[in-house]
């Protein structure tokens, strides 16, 4: 599903990412934990194809290399970055920006694209699937949202555009437990042996709720560590510093 090998990334002359390696399998959960400045946050806008990185290395998702493709070239190939921090679009409506964003994908793999009820059922059954208030999505998108809406909106959006590789970028950051909850739910629901996730967290919380397959330690940018799901509860005891 996605290979790295000696991913360096750097932006503004600084270096962030220096040799990081890493390898996941369809069906499975990756997580990544690290301190604050530990190149987290970084790999996640590598992998998703913000611009203004520098970046050397091997990056391959299903075989091709992904140095070259656009960011919306690779949502349309299957990857969902869920942002730490999700940007409001005053004017967008959430409904009609999930609709774009959905036939967009469909469109790019040559599928006809999905009428408005067709849309409209889909959106109800994964809201009900989360338990998230179906009356956010008449709204503009992430405007005046809370904390939690902004973070389940973009869970509905995961579940909406099925990809085959989601990112989530820290999104536990903030949640109260019922939020939490949510996210988790729907992470879990949607586990299958073609999806894999990679998790990005500083805190092991959310880890009680999505069981990874593997935990990979980052610190200056690189993996100093690898284990299963006991290593962030080792983590959790110990602290980054006592880790080696």
């Amino acid at each position: 599903m996605l290979e790295i090998k000696n991913l360096k990334a750097s932006i503004n002359d600084r270096d962030i990412l220096k040799g990081l390696n890493l390898s996941i399998k369809a069906g499975e959960v990756h997580a990544i934990m690290g301190p604050n400045g530990s190149g987290k946050s970084t790999l996640a806008n590598v992998l998703s194809g913000k611009a203004g990185y520098k970046v050397s290395g091997d990056l391959k998702y299903q075989g091709v290399s992904l140095k070259e493709i656009p960011i919306e070239k690779r949502a349309q190939k299957g990857i969902f970055l869920a942002f730490q921090y999700p940007l409001e679009i005053p004017g967008v409506n959430t409904n009609n920006f999930l609709k774009t964003s959905l036939n967009t994908i469909r469109k790019a793999k040559g599928k006809k694209e999905m009428d408005t009820l067709s849309f409209l059922k889909l959106v109800k059954e994964k809201s009900a699937e989360l338990g998230i208030d179906e009356k956010i999505l008449s709204r503009q998108l992430n405007v005046g949202f809370s904390g939690g809406e902004k973070k389940k909106n973009e869970i509905l959006q995961m579940k909406i555009l099925d990809p085959t590789l989601t990112i989530l970028d820290e999104t536990d950051s903030g949640l109260d437990i019922d939020a939490l909850k949510t996210i988790a739910n729907g992470v879990n629901s949607s586990r299958n042996e073609k999806k894999s996730f990679l998790v990005i967290t500083h805190y092991q919380r959310l880890l009680d709720y999505i069981k990874p397959d593997y935990v990979h330690v980052l610190s200056d940018g690189k993996i100093i560590k690898s284990g299963d799901s006991n290593l962030a509860q080792e983590l959790e005891k110990k602290g980054y510093k006592k880790i080696n």
